[in-house]
């Protein structure tokens, strides 16, 4: 949503099916400048795992110079790759101690923005508000989670850097 407030173009497609049953489920997210051409990317620029099989599955694909966001929550391993900045994030804990376990994501998502910069933190919590604007403690936890990924993202980025 904050790409397309941004006016640029986006796709997403989400794979469910019998990965709901345990496996891995993926949702692949793309965001342009141009028109894009289709919302399957081989070798995308980024990949957030939250469990152990999609870090499995997918760490390979990820482009050189992309970020690997892993959730050290339910992943005991970081990746193998060293031409790829990897952000570790414990998200459920980070998720916990914001007030929600489901906000997981959120704490996850941060720490991409703050590796990649590819939205502004403000335009997403700007998203955030208004997508629970009638549950206002959620959007508070969403905001803390978000923010401390954010941070811890940050910080893997300037760390590759140097």
């Amino acid at each position: 949503y904050t790409g397309m407030k941004a006016g640029r173009e986006v796709t997403w497609m989400p794979a469910y099916g019998p990965e709901m049953r345990g496996g891995t489920c993926n949702c692949t997210v793309v965001l342009s400048d141009r028109p894009i051409g289709s919302p399957i990317s081989k070798s995308p620029h980024a990949l957030i795992a939250l469990n152990l099989p999609s870090l499995d599955k997918f760490e390979e694909a990820v482009r050189p110079e992309g970020v690997v966001v892993v959730n050290t929550s339910l992943i005991n391993r970081l990746p193998n790759r060293t031409d790829v900045t990897v952000v570790a994030v414990p998200a459920n804990e980070v998720a916990i101690e914001c007030g929600s376990p489901k906000a997981a994501n959120m704490a996850a998502l941060g720490a991409y923005l703050g590796a990649s910069g590819v939205v502004q933190l403000d335009h997403v919590k700007a998203i955030i508000s208004e997508s629970f604007a009638a549950k206002p403690k959620l959007v508070e936890v969403n905001h803390a989670a978000l923010a401390r990924g954010f941070a811890l993202g940050q910080a893997a980025a300037t760390a590759a850097v140097h």
